[in-house]
């Protein structure tokens, strides 16, 4: 038996519930529905239970455009975000549109049908779905397999080791030698919340990473609250943010020595002076080469300068049964062993994506705006910021969705599809996300669309531009074809 709706939303975490928001609200008439392949909605933040998980961004952008983000906290924990996006389908009765455990293995355009053909693996049982578009929203990494650091001789290691995606609910590390092995924005997290409660936990990195320190709560947003109705204060706040979000990375890029002497005089004044910056947090490339790392007021200094926790900076040669054997020669014993050595990226999700039959390749496509892909019709995948926050980046993406719905409507259309203009012919070619050197993008951007040197072939990763552009956008470029 197969089900007809206008929309499949693939995805039911932060950007799933964001967008099943705004088509409800820009196109009324739509039917459509959220396959989520895991048991409950949340995404990211259903899926990681470790110590201390919590964002790595300001909540007042992190948050939703049409939601305000009301807690007192800026930067929040993850059951307070797992919290709000319930908020958010519970008072937009979303949730009646979810199927779960609906794991989406593959679907085909059929150009004579004018839709997509998915096949669905239900708790393995196959189910079929057509749909007019497919608007992604599954996110950027596997939720089933982690990136595999190939550690060297880890089945020696006699303790426990724990991967903070698979976190053992039960994992008692009270009074235990803990290595963390990572210095990501995961690794940050865990050392200071586990510190207090180990005998002693180590951060043990390749190489340092950039910090930056910021409150906890943001004065500002909770004066504004304070004083005005919470839509209000909640979008200065996103402004103001986003603005200095904004300026800081354009800074970065532009006078990088400038942030990097602003970044060591924060670490100068809040760690011991016996501490070496130079060997454990001062990185060989520039700020936003690689993401920042958010810390909240400071909290992994405060752990480092307590003597709970300490960061060691080597290379691993090997593991023995309790502990690791470091290139140096130094050894650091353990219980248990935390591996927070990053992410495995997807591409859609995982779904085998075809054309009448014909597989998409994706690194033979380009990407147009930064949301859909040449030769793809009536698809439109989310791909959120990562030199800002995530959500800006799927709000935008689910509101030019919602216009071209729209605009097909109103034209008499039934498919949009990408394609090369004569002048794009010999058109140059970039990575999807350019001039960004972490492991985990640079892994796998080889797979990835292919980004132009002009519009409408652009990824910018610019919300301020992004949204003048997908805000109130313009479809008579010559590039997106209509039918």
């Amino acid at each position: 038996m197969e089900e007809q709706v206008d929309v499949i939303i693939v995805g039911a975490g932060l950007s799933g519930i964001g967008a099943a928001y705004h088509l409800q609200k820009h196109c009324p008439d739509k039917s459509y529905l959220i396959l989520e392949s895991r048991e409950e909605m949340g995404g990211t933040w259903d899926l990681f239970r470790y110590p201390g998980i919590r964002s790595d961004s300001d909540m007042h952008t992190l948050g939703y455009n049409f939601k305000p983000w009301i807690d007192d906290k800026a930067i929040a924990e993850g059951p307070a975000i797992l919290k709000y996006i319930h908020e958010a389908a519970s008072e937009n009765h979303i949730e009646n549109n979810i199927r779960y455990q609906h794991r989406v293995c593959s679907a085909n355009w059929n150009s004579e049908q004018q839709q997509w053909n998915l096949e669905v693996d239900c708790a393995g049982e196959t189910k079929r779905y057509n749909s007019t578009f497919i608007l992604m929203c599954a996110g950027y990494y596997s939720y089933t397999d982690p990136h595999d650091a190939q550690l060297p001789g880890l089945e020696n290691f006699q303790g426990t080791v724990a991967h903070p995606q698979f976190w053992p609910e039960d994992l008692d590390y009270s009074n235990k030698q803990v290595v963390v092995i990572g210095s990501g924005a995961t690794a940050m997290t865990m050392v200071p919340a586990m510190a207090d409660e180990t005998a002693h936990i180590t951060m043990l990195q390749r190489s340092p990473t950039y910090i930056v320190s910021r409150p906890w709560r943001d004065v500002i947003a909770n004066f504004l609250r304070a004083i005005l109705p919470a839509d209000w204060a909640y979008a200065l706040t996103r402004w103001k943010n986003i603005t200095l979000q904004q300026r800081m990375y354009n800074r970065s890029r532009k006078n990088p020595d400038t942030i990097k002497r602003l970044l060591r005089r924060q670490l100068e004044s809040k760690i011991n002076s016996d501490l070496d910056i130079d060997a454990h947090f001062t990185p060989s490339y520039n700020p936003w080469d690689q993401r920042l790392c958010l810390i909240p007021d400071s909290d992994l200094h405060l752990a480092l300068n307590s003597g709970n926790a300490s960061v060691v900076t080597d290379y691993i040669d090997t593991f023995s049964a309790d502990g690791i054997r470091l290139k140096s020669g130094k050894e650091i014993k353990a219980d248990i062993i935390v591996t927070a050595t990053g992410l495995q990226m997807v591409q859609m999700g995982g779904i085998d994506l075809a054309v009448d039959g014909k597989p998409v390749v994706f690194s033979d496509t380009w990407t147009y705006k930064g949301l859909m892909l040449s030769g793809v019709p009536n698809l439109v995948n989310t791909f959120g910021y990562i030199n800002a926050s995530w959500t800006l980046g799927a709000d935008l993406t689910a509101e030019y969705f919602c216009h071209l719905l729209n605009h097909m409507d109103s034209t008499g259309v039934t498919s949009a599809t990408p394609q090369l203009r004569p002048q794009d012919a010999n058109m140059p070619s970039k990575n999807f996300i350019e001039d960004f050197s972490s492991g985990y993008m640079q892994r796998m951007m080889h797979l990835f669309p292919k980004q132009g040197d002009r519009d409408p072939w652009l990824n910018t990763q610019d919300y301020i531009e992004d949204k003048k552009v997908l805000g109130n956008p313009s479809f008579d470029d010559g590039a997106l074809a209509f039918r």
